[in-house]
């Protein structure tokens, strides 16, 4: 925990990740910046889906959460409210779904990471694949893979189906973007994988992005959520992690998973140089959440 003065005897914010690689990196951009500026501060990492990770948020269990817009919009609103790729239109309607359950956005960054559907080169080529409504020729002789809760999600198999039409031979539950559904495409154990578009292995595999030509994905802006009440008792917290918003991009974004997904490096260590690097934190000996936090 960061010390200065009487931030050690304030309560620690609380910042809890759900359980793939970029939200781990973001949520210690976030907490580095937090406990530069003296506030006392813990990392949650790899806590689990959005069905587990909201709720904690929404009960007081953890106070910020790195988020992305039209997801977060979907979930909060329990599905009634739908997220478009307008940007200002999702982040102004999940403001105010937000609040009604105690919460607060940020500003939304540049940033965007949705739902990829994804194939190999070689697929592509066989069956002259370019956007997901081709699929529907072939759907039917191709195994998809991605994370379990793929079931359920509106923008994952459910609105494939009511947007795409497409009925696969079968579904097989892997990980969220991970290593296992990347393995599995490039293994050709499936045909079809849901990655997330800042996936660097899809740049770094020659994998093929299918367009979205149909417009079944929202905008998906990163965005830090956080408590009314953890707001109110820090007063700068907004304007600090919407420092870090200002400054990341799609392309930041994926450079920051590749350090972490193809070069190996710890996600306090990239957040904490890109942090540096950007002006947010300052250079000193034992600077920042790696001195104090308790062990992970």
């Amino acid at each position: 925990m960061h010390s200065n003065g009487t931030a050690t005897r304030r309560p620690a914010i609380t910042i809890g990740a759900f359980d793939f690689p970029e939200s781990v990196v973001l949520a210690y951009l976030y907490a580095d910046v937090l406990a530069n500026a003296g506030y006392p501060v813990r990392v949650l990492p790899n806590l689990g889906t959005r069905e587990l990770v909201d709720p904690a948020l929404m009960a007081g269990l953890i106070q910020v959460v790195p988020e992305y817009t039209g997801s977060a919009l979907e979930f909060v609103s329990l599905g009634h409210l739908h997220a478009t790729p307008n940007v200002a239109a999702t982040v102004g309607v999940l403001a105010s779904s937000m609040a009604a359950r105690g919460l607060r956005i940020g500003r939304p960054a540049a940033a965007q990471d949705g739902n990829a559907i994804v194939v190999t080169a070689a697929t592509a080529a066989r069956y002259r694949l370019h956007t997901v409504s081709d699929l529907a020729r072939v759907a039917n002789r191709l195994v998809f893979g991605g994370p379990p809760e793929c079931l359920e999600r509106p923008y994952c198999l459910p609105g494939l189906r009511r947007v795409y039409g497409l009925h696969f031979k079968e579904f097989v539950p892997l990980d969220a973007g991970g290593p296992l559904t990347r393995q599995a495409l490039l293994a050709g154990d499936i045909g079809v994988a849901l990655l997330f578009t800042t996936d660097p292995a899809i740049k770094y595999r020659h994998l093929i992005v299918l367009a979205d030509d149909r417009g079944l994905q929202p905008a998906e802006n990163v965005i830090p959520v956080f408590s009314q009440a953890i707001a109110a008792r820090y007063p700068r917290l907004l304007a600090l992690l919407d420092a870090v918003s200002a400054r990341l991009s799609t392309a930041t974004l994926t450079n920051l998973d590749a350090q972490v997904q193809l070069h190996n490096r710890a996600p306090i260590e990239v957040a904490e140089s890109w942090d540096l690097a950007q002006g947010l934190v300052a250079a000193r000996p034992g600077r920042g959440i790696g001195a104090g936090l308790p062990p992970r």
